[in-house]
């Protein structure tokens, strides 16, 4: 009987030891990125700032005597996060693979392959796109108001927060079609729920363009507008999946029947 119990807490016990090498290679990773960021903080910094100052501000200020030093920290953070997770998410999927069935690694592979890809192309979007529009919006309610001078000095710290709920805000959001195609592939959903389900998506995006960015009218739309339009991509591409599919079949019948 003990030996029993011994052979059944060997397989947790080799899973749990795997699991703490994977951790500790992803602590590793965000350790060495960490302080190499941490050299380039002011340069990493200032490409970041870029989208302000083509709106037209090029002052940021800071009042606190540490929070300058903790901007370079949190970019550090952030830049070496960017940067390691193609590293992070090598280790969960070598972590979880061993347990998956081959058809199951050659269905989701190509999804977690995509998963930088998109991320990338909805930080980009954020940057070059939806950004420099909010800002230019949010910085024109400056000028004088009943004699008063009204003028936008922003904050080093909150400008840091503003960039980095963008950038990670779109880059999670463009993640929704490779989330949607898995959860199609994985039988949880179907195209025929998803298509029957826009009035739904068109609310739920409303509802994750108002937590992922600021609070402006603005840049909920710079979101909502693109998510819904990945919500109906992915729909489109899993119609294309399945036509591939259907068109792979038909043929492989049809060979089959030719070699009868």
């Amino acid at each position: 009987m003990i030996g029993d119990i011994d052979d059944s807490k060997a397989p947790l016990l080799e899973h749990l030891i795997e699991l703490r090498r994977r951790l500790l290679w992803c602590v590793a990773t965000m350790g060495v990125g960490f302080f190499a960021c941490l050299y380039f903080a002011k340069p990493i910094f200032a490409i970041l700032v870029q989208p302000l100052l083509r709106a037209g501000q090029g002052k940021l200020i800071y009042t606190d005597l540490f929070e300058a030093f903790f901007v370079e920290v949190k970019v550090a953070f952030f830049a070496a996060l960017m940067l390691s997770f193609p590293v992070l998410a090598t280790q969960i999927w070598r972590f979880v693979a061993p347990g998956m069935y081959k058809t199951e690694k050659k269905a989701f592979l190509p999804f977690l392959l995509m998963t930088p890809f998109f991320f990338a192309a909805g930080a980009c979007f954020a940057y070059y796109v939806a950004m420099p529009w909010a800002l230019k919006f949010l910085l024109g309610f400056g000028g004088n108001v009943g004699g008063v001078t009204q003028e936008a000095l922003p904050a080093i710290g909150n400008y840091l927060n503003f960039v980095t709920r963008f950038l990670f805000g779109f880059g999670v959001a463009f993640l929704l079609p490779v989330l949607l195609m898995i959860l199609e592939r994985a039988g949880i959903v179907t195209r025929e729920q998803l298509a029957g389900s826009r009035r739904y998506a068109i609310v739920a995006a409303a509802a994750v363009s108002a937590v992922l960015t600021p609070p402006d009218v603005v840049s909920m739309l710079l979101l909502l507008v693109p998510l819904y339009g990945l919500y109906e991509l992915a729909l489109l591409a899993i119609r294309v999946t399945h036509w591939r599919a259907s068109r792979r079949a038909r043929a492989t019948s049809i060979g089959d029947v030719e070699g009868a």
